[in-house]
């Protein structure tokens, strides 16, 4: 019999590990949770179950912090998707311009993940955390009041800049606030249950907030909500031990400049639906072979340094590498679901924006269950097992929604296999997280975190550029009437997505292991 998953086990609390970690016995001094009353350490005479109370009261809404913030950057992904026909009319964006409103985010999002983990380790969490918040809060504000094209995309940057240092920090502090094990597994499961609603949402956000308001409430109102935070971070969030050291320098060049510029060369190389190719434009290979370049760079130059931005041990423990690239290829699938669905709705069978955005709903909703549910079943069944459900399920919806032509019905046709995707993938969330975290220093949480962001937002660049090319390249030549092309281009994408999810799958079996509960690696470069 194998020995049970680290996943699976509640490991001593260790101090510091997280709120309720209880200090050695006559110890004296501030709690270890960031001042949130621990079990048995309150007052002189408290009961341990009121003392329980209150911790509880603290980590819930530590977990609510957390979470509603990075519920907020994965939905300014997408919120201004709706938008953007309403930004160009009030700001006279040409089309290849207007992409930018969207890629400007992304890109300065996904380039700057590891560098903002990192920031994490040394200069603090919370601080790190709070900063990303108000960077994020001021450049949504300047954004909304925006009067030309130029200010506005200088402000999407600057979002995606504050989103990378907060994010990767919201993820470390979830594992420096709960203690490995139960505890830190239901706070993932709540946790990915409200971010996992991001993406959808932002369309159905979008799509209201600019019908019955005014695009610049898209990006307005994301300040309150900042400001909320903010304030609220302080009194929620621990503050874990920083680790001692200097940032990388020409780490942190190379690895931010070789990310970002892959994540925006293969946003331009995409295939699009007319069947253009991108991919062997002078603009698009340059990009990629930079990118390729800096990345190499980047890795000589960890091997090398006393203090690297990215220790490459990191990667030597097989389960936590093929944590990784399962995200990767999972991430590449559920960027292709909202792409391809999106423009088959909207394309083939003719429905409004606002009609598409509401389509999301009980899809969220499913995403949403399947994500809080993974959190109760990982105990019983193991990380690896309830992944490979998850990616077993997500796998047979994708291979199903491939058949899908402009002469289907919505309930057979679109609804029942996107809610085996949705309800799959959501599977998936809580157990890869665990996978992901499980055995980091304590020094290194951000970094870990950082690693697993960026492999998201890599994955679903790299994924759909791929995916589009193998859609409609082979689609252009076929009728257009009735959607037909269109509707072929969709089919393939979700065959090449079924695809890239079976691997993903054998993947997981191949490299997550049922393994005894393992001490966090050193903390040393």
């Amino acid at each position: 019999m194998s020995p049970p998953d680290p996943a699976d086990r509640t490991a001593p609390a260790r101090p510091g590990a997280g709120v309720g970690a209880r200090p050695p016995a006559g110890a004296t001094g501030p709690p270890t949770n960031g001042g949130a009353p621990t079990a048995g350490a309150g007052a002189p005479g408290e009961p341990a179950l009121h003392a329980l109370a209150r911790a509880g009261r603290h980590e819930r809404l530590a977990l609510w912090v957390i979470s509603v913030a990075q519920l907020v950057f994965l939905l300014d992904a997408t919120v201004v998707n709706v938008a953007l026909p309403a930004i160009q009319r009030a700001l006279g964006f040409s089309d290849a311009g207007l992409a930018w409103v969207v890629t400007a985010y992304s890109v300065a999002f996904g380039g700057l993940l590891l560098l903002g983990g990192r920031a994490g380790d040394i200069l603090g969490l919370r601080r790190v955390f709070v900063a990303g918040l108000v960077l994020f809060s001021v450049a949504s504000l300047l954004g909304g009041l925006a009067q030309d094209e130029w200010q506005l995309l200088v402000c999407r940057a600057l979002q995606g800049v504050g989103a990378a240092g907060a994010s990767p920090a919201a993820l470390s502090l979830i594992a420096a606030t709960f203690a490995e094990g139960p505890p830190r597994a239901r706070a993932l499961g709540a946790y990915t249950a409200i971010a996992s609603i991001g993406s959808p949402l932002g369309l159905v956000a979008g799509g209201a907030i600019t019908t019955w308001l005014s695009w610049r409430w898209v990006l307005l109102v994301n300040v309150p909500i900042g400001i909320a935070l903010v304030l609220l971070a302080p009194r929620a969030l621990p503050e874990p031990a920083t680790r001692s050291g200097r940032f990388d320098l020409s780490g942190a060049v190379t690895g931010t400049l070789g990310v970002t510029l892959l994540v925006y060369g293969v946003l331009r190389a995409a295939t699009d639906s007319s069947g253009v190719s991108h991919w062997t434009d002078p603009a698009v290979v340059g990009t990629l072979v930079g990118s390729m370049v800096l990345l190499a760079g980047f890795v000589a130059v960890e091997r090398r340094a006393a203090q690297p931005l990215v220790p490459l041990r990191i990667f030597a423990d097989r389960q936590r590498s093929g944590t990784y690239l399962v995200l990767v290829l999972s991430s590449t699938a559920m960027f292709g679901v909202y792409f391809f669905m999106t423009l088959f709705l909207q394309r083939v069978w003719g429905y409004s924006a606002a009609t598409t955005a509401l389509v999301y709903i009980p899809m969220s909703l499913v995403l949403m269950a399947a994500a809080r549910g993974s959190a109760k079943l990982v105990g019983p069944l193991g990380a690896r097992n309830l992944t490979l459900v998850g990616l077993v399920l997500a796998a047979a919806g994708l291979a199903w929604l491939a058949a899908i032509d402009a002469t289907d019905g919505y309930l057979l046709g679109l609804f029942l296999p996107t809610l085996l995707v949705y309800a799959g993938f959501g599977l998936t969330q809580v157990p890869l997280t665990l996978t992901a975290l499980a055995g980091v220093a304590p020094g290194e949480t951000g970094l870990a975190s950082g690693v697993f962001s960026a492999a998201r937002q890599v994955g679903g660049a790299v994924g759909l550029a791929a995916l589009g090319t193998v859609a409609w390249a082979g689609a252009t030549g076929l009728p257009a009437g009735g959607g037909g092309a269109l509707a072929t281009g969709a089919g393939r994408g979700f065959l090449g997505a079924a695809v890239i999810t079976a691997v993903a799958a054998v993947l997981t079996a191949v490299t997550l292991h049922a393994a005894s509960a393992r001490e966090p690696e050193p903390a040393g470069g």
